[in-house]
């Protein structure tokens, strides 16, 4: 489903609440998103936070890789 929504002056965005339903943000008391952007896309999931400690240290090593790998990515590009 697509969704129109208005950005206010200060860069605000109120979601429809049949869409917060869907993503389950009506649930928690402090519900999160995490927005990226690419190429112009803009990307938005719901999300939670956990403390470190409670994620499997390798997910935490994986993520490193892959942000590693990123970087490494991103500077070959710039040197280009």
């Amino acid at each position: 489903m697509t969704y129109t929504l208005p950005v206010s002056k200060r860069g605000t965005l109120t979601l429809p609440p049949e869409l917060r339903l869907k993503l389950k943000l009506n649930r928690l008391a402090s519900p999160m998103v995490v927005m990226e952007e690419k190429d112009g896309v803009v990307i938005m999931q719901s999300a939670v936070a956990m403390p470190i400690r409670d994620i499997p240290k390798d997910s935490i090593e994986r993520w490193i890789l892959n942000d590693e790998a990123d970087f490494k990515a991103v500077k070959k590009k710039k040197k280009k």
